[in-house]
This record gives structure tokens, sequence and C-alpha cells, in this order.
């Protein structure tokens, strides 16, 4: 129990920093664009970098991982995080910020790649679905504090101490991470062709999400040469044991299923939380203060409902637990999207919360389900293919909604909600699915 405790605070402490860190960084933009005497579009990149290498690195790190064990993975992800950090602290320009992202990013990724992983070998099988719902509460809660913390950072400070805050909570780390369990090595040489082919093609196809709206060919371009990357190296895979992209995984019907929900429901997410502070600003009026109040009822509710969606999941099926939290999370969408410009804040904040309280009800069983149904000895791959979808989710319901945004500037938070809510009712449909699925089987 104490190594587990101590293991448990390694992981939390780890969540804690890449969640804060990408919070906190989105606040300071525009200082930084200031700062640095750079344009809003060209400072956006300094999280897009950051996103583009955690999604590209997270499958090749977590093969490594599975190769040269969680311990030494975990030690080279935190000290590549912080120096990434204090680079970025010290940036005498933007080109030199966008390196130290690039750093920092690596950091992340290997740290990342490692959560389903190092679930799966600190909690014993009846506490799995407690330990996935409080780090639940650990991303909401560091969700709803990051930007905050970032804004007060910013009026005592400047920009550069929002990296260095970060710095000695990763340190800590060192202190905590020998209690982590000692995991199982793969003894095969690591593909590293595969490594680069996968890196390749995630990141081609977010760039040309991106950039499909603005550079139309450049975007069709990227995505094709994606899906051609993407069919090799899925060809190369199935002829490999244990490879890098885990396609033996995908076999598994229970994680197929889980990682289909996961990807509907984070692009959901996404979309909601790009479209809705424009929604609320442009479309109902609302004030900056009253939009802040607003956003921090979704990471409320999903804080609250982890810890008790963990216990349910023992107790009833998670086809049925995920649906209903999918269907909360499409209703409270559609209630803000149908709610008239005069409508109370009150309502907004309950409409908020409905789809908070729906992502926490979905995501602790969902996880459950995912990191259990893999073998022990593939934890790594398990771990590496739950972050890369929730990422990739991410990505393309933000890019969807950029995209709405460009064919309509007046209605497009209003498209962009919409864009929230079919991604919401595809996950719904995931779960209706496999919950018929079983009960007929």
């Amino acid at each position: 129990m104490p190594q587990r405790f101590w293991a448990v605070a390694t992981l939390f402490i780890s969540l804690g920093i890449c969640v804060l860190d990408a919070s906190m960084v989105n606040v300071a933009l525009p200082e930084i664009a200031a700062s640095l005497n750079a344009s809003a579009a060209t400072t956006v990149w300094v999280v897009n970098v950051y996103g583009l290498t955690v999604a590209g690195t997270l499958l090749p790190f977590a093969a490594m991982a599975e190769r040269i064990g969680f311990k030494r993975a975990f030690r080279l992800g935190l000290a590549l995080f912080v120096m990434g950090a204090l680079a970025s602290a010290v940036s005498p320009s933007l080109e030199f910020l966008l390196l130290g992202r690039v750093v920092q990013g690596l950091g992340a990724s290997a740290i990342m790649c490692l959560f389903g992983g190092l679930m799966r070998n600190i909690y014993p099988a009846r506490l799995l679905a407690k330990g996935i719902g409080l780090n639940a509460v650990v991303v909401s809660v560091n969700s709803v504090i990051g930007p905050s913390l970032g804004s007060i950072i910013l009026t005592l400070a400047d920009w550069r101490w929002i990296f260095v805050s970060v710095i000695p909570v990763a340190l800590l780390a060192v202190f905590t991470m020998r209690a982590l369990p000692i995991v199982a090595r793969i003894n095969r040489s690591f593909d590293y062709r595969s490594a680069v082919h996968s890196a390749l093609t995630i990141g081609l196809f977010i760039l040309g999400l991106d950039y499909l709206t603005k550079y139309p060919l450049f975007a069709a371009g990227s995505i094709a040469l994606s899906v051609v990357l993407a069919v090799a190296l899925v060809k190369r895979a199935m002829q490999q044991t244990a490879p890098l992209v885990p396609v033996d995984l995908l076999r598994i019907g229970p994680i197929r299923a889980a990682l289909a929900a996961s990807l509907f429901s984070f692009g959901s997410q996404m979309a909601t939380f790009v479209a809705l502070p424009f929604y609320l600003l442009v479309t109902l009026g609302r004030d900056a203060i009253t939009v802040g109040l607003l956003m921090a009822a979704w990471p409320l509710g999903a804080a609250v409902m982890a810890v008790v969606s963990g216990r349910l999941a023992d107790r009833y099926p998670v086809a049925v637990l995920c649906g209903i939290g999918s269907a909360s999370m499409l209703v409270g969408t559609l209630w803000i999207v149908a709610a008239p410009a005069t409508v109370a804040n009150a309502w907004l904040f309950m409409a908020m919360l409905l789809s908070g309280i729906g992502f926490g009800f979905f995501q602790t069983p969902n996880n459950r389900v995912l990191i259990g149904s893999s073998p022990r000895e593939r934890a790594g791959a398990i771990g590496g293919l739950q972050a890369v979808t929730r990422v990739f989710g991410q990505t393309v319901g933000a890019a969807l909604v950029a995209m709405v945004f460009t064919v309509s500037q007046a209605f497009g938070p209003t498209y962009g909600l919409i864009v929230a809510a079919v991604f919401a009712f595809m996950a719904l449909m995931v779960n209706v699915r496999r919950h018929l699925k079983v009960t007929t089987v």
C-alpha cells in the first residue's frame, strides 16, 4: 500500500503538469504575441506545434516504453519536459520558443503514453475503476484551475513564468517515481521505420485538417498522403508480433468499441470547448467573466461524476453507463443551441453541468474497459492507443469547428455546437450498438 500511494502520487503529478501546461499556455498567447512581436496567427503555433508533437510521437514512445521499461521512459519524458519548459521560459524569439515547445511536447508524449499502462499495473483489478475515476478528477480539477492560475501569473509576472511554474511541480516526481511498478519488458527490436511512418501519418492528417479551408490543395495532399502511409503502416503491423501500431489489440471487440466511443466523445468535448466561448460572447451576448464561470461547469460536473461512475461500473453494464453519459452530453449541447438569447445564466450553467456530468459518466467506465481488456504485457501499447485516440478525437473536433467558422462567421458558433452534438450522437450510437451486441450474444 505505501508503494501504491507514492506511485499514485507520481501519476497525479504527471497528469497535473500536462493538463496545467496546456491550459495555462492558452491564456498567455496574447502576451506572448505582443512580447515577441509576432502575429496572433503565428503565435497560435505555440499550442499547435506542441499538440502535433504529442500526437505524432505517442505510439512510438509507447512501443519504446515496452522495450526499455516504464521507469526509464518516465524518467526520459520528465527530463525532456523540464528542459523544454526551461527553454521556452528563456526564449528570445518565437522560433526558439517553438523549438522549446517541441522538446516539451516530446516529454509530455513520453509521459502521457504511460498513463494507461501504469494504471493497469498500479491498481489491482478491484480498484481499477476507482483509480480511473480519481485520474478523471485530477484532470478535471486542473482543467478548472489552469486558466485562473495562468491569469494570476500573468497579472503578477511575465508570461515566461507560465513555463517556470510547472518545473517545480515536475521535479516533485523525481522523488516519488521510484515507487512506480516494474513492468515486464518486450524483448524485441524497436521498429524505427514504423515509428517514422506513424508520426508522419498522424502529423500530416492533423495538418491537413487544420489547413483544409485556408490551403485546400495542400490540405488534400497531406490527408491523401496520410491515408497512403496509414494503409502501408497497418499492412506492416499485421505481419508483426507486438507491433508499434497495435493492430493486434484492435482485434479485441471491447477495445474497438471503447476506442470508437472515446474518439467521438472527445471530439464532442473539444468541439464544445472551441465553439462555446464564441457562442456565449457573440451569439448570446455574455461578458467574459460570465463566460469563464459558465465554462467551468463542464469540468466541475465531470469531476463530481467521475468517482461516482467508477463505483457504478462495478454493478452495471458499461455500455449502458456510457450510453447515458453520451446522451447527457447530447441533450446538454442541444439545450444550449435551442436556448434564446434572453435565457437565464443559471439555465446555461445547468446545461453545461449536464454535459460535464455526461462526460464524467462516460469516461471512467469506458477507460476501465479499454485498459482492462488488454493483456497485461501489452499495457504500454493500450496506453499509447488510448492517448492517440483522445488527442486525435480532440483535434478532429477542433478542426471541424474551425471549418464551419470559415463557412459562416455569423452562424459559425451555432454550427460548431451542432458539430459537437453530432459527435455526441455518434458516441451514443456506438454505445447502443455495443449494448445490443452484448445482450444478443
